[in-house]
């Protein structure tokens, strides 16, 4: 998608400050962190929101959460914590159209977290 913040991140054509990379994704630090480790996990493949994922995805959803903890033990945040987050259409916070995972971690995280 041409206009897509997250896919021209992807392509490179916008920097970010990138802390993981695969076939399946780009991860990258959050610019408006929630905690001391905010992560984005964004699929090379443009999927606007949740409600458009299909069966064929299911492997792509997978490798995301993979990666999540990869980079959490990269970070130094698995052993004690940390939380994954998709937010689907803009009543649940989605502001970038074109699925992401969150991961947070650093401190403790509270419940419930809305």
């Amino acid at each position: 998608m041409a206009d897509c913040l997250f896919c021209s991140i992807v392509e490179g054509k916008i920097p970010a400050a990138k802390v993981y990379e695969d076939e399946w994704c780009v991860a990258f630090r959050d610019i408006k962190p929630q905690a001391p480790l905010h992560v984005l996990i964004v699929p090379r493949k443009h999927i606007p929101t949740l409600n458009d994922l299909t069966a064929d995805d299911a492997e792509l959803v997978g490798r995301l959460l993979l990666a999540a903890q990869e980079i959490a033990r990269q970070e130094n945040v698995a052993e004690a914590g940390y939380r994954t987050v998709f937010n689907c259409n803009a009543a649940a916070g989605q502001m970038v159209f074109h699925i992401h995972l969150h991961l947070l971690g650093g401190r403790n995280l509270g419940w419930p977290p809305g």
